[in-house]
């Protein structure tokens, strides 16, 4: 009797513990891992996310493999950012014959030009993240009527940190003189970041990283750090650490460390989130321009 008692307490244990929703986990795919890992705050343990382009990988040049197709062929949710950020999309999308639906997480930002490019990086503004977010969450709502208030419980816990992110942001650049906020990193890739916190970026190489900078361009950026007497340069986890090496030995310029921009990293690594990651580049920006 003792142990039919037991057994019964377990069993309404664990039916109480137990999702209350019988569904399967949305499936949803997303383009690369910052996205993905908006998709894992807002979605918790009613989605099951994939990324395309995991950690340190380089968005703007992948090359998807076979078995992406068939990654996306069995998706509910396509998640992507748009504003030409991934061009190998399309193809992939033909060749996957998936009815995935598809949501630009960039939707209702007003992009920024580089050229006569759009800059396709504005996860970069904290403030433009919660777009990001607020879309998943619409996104995910819109896929799964059945937990849509889960989607928007967790997007607004989220929001909440991004929130208090902003401010840290903030709060650590006033710490910044105002003339040394100026700053030389490998590609055009923190423009939302300069326009919202006032950091200045100059990058040899354009909004992509399929760029390529010229010995005329490099002469200029060279030239620049020397009249304008810009205190440091920058790496960043998915470019060639060789240019920027170069340009601070020819001028000076001190190597600030590693700034985290189209990706993060392993769990183990400095960037394992996108909280993180930000928390991560205002640190080694503070650490030295604020000396």
């Amino acid at each position: 009797m003792r142990r039919f008692r037991l057994w019964l307490i377990c069993v309404v244990i664990a039916a109480a513990v137990a999702p209350v929703h019988g569904q399967e986990r949305v499936k949803v795919v997303a383009s690369f891992s910052i996205l993905g890992d908006f998709v894992k705050n807002v979605g918790g343990d009613r989605v099951d996310v994939t990324t395309l382009v995991g950690p340190n990988g380089d968005v703007h040049v992948y090359d998807p493999a076979p078995s992406d197709a068939k990654t996306i062929a069995g998706a509910r949710l396509l998640v992507i950012n748009g504003l030409g950020l991934e061009g190998w999309l399309p193809r992939l999308l033909q060749s996957s014959g998936g009815k995935a639906a598809i949501i630009t997480a960039t939707r209702g930002i007003a992009p920024l030009k580089v050229g006569s490019d759009a800059d396709p990086h504005a996860w970069q503004s904290v403030v433009d993240a919660k777009i990001y977010v607020t879309n998943i969450s619409d996104a995910l709502a819109a896929a799964d009527p059945a937990d849509a208030g889960v989607f928007r419980a967790n997007a607004r816990d989220y929001l909440t940190k991004l929130d208090a992110l902003d401010g840290e942001v903030r709060e650590a650049v006033a710490k910044i003189p105002p003339s040394r906020r100026k700053v030389i990193s490998t590609h055009d890739a923190f423009g939302y970041f300069a326009a919202a916190y006032g950091i200045e970026f100059v990058a040899p190489l354009g909004v992509s990283t399929e760029s390529e900078a010229s010995a005329r361009d490099i002469a200029g950026i060279i030239t620049e750090i020397k009249r304008q007497k810009i205190p440091a340069v920058f790496l960043e986890n998915i470019s060639d650490p060789r240019l920027i090496r170069r340009i601070s030995a020819e001028t000076g310029a001190r190597v600030g460390g590693t700034l985290y921009s189209d990706s993060l990293t392993g769990e183990k690594g400095d960037a394992p989130t996108y909280i993180e990651l930000v928390r991560h580049n205002i640190k080694a920006l503070t650490a030295t321009l604020a000396d």
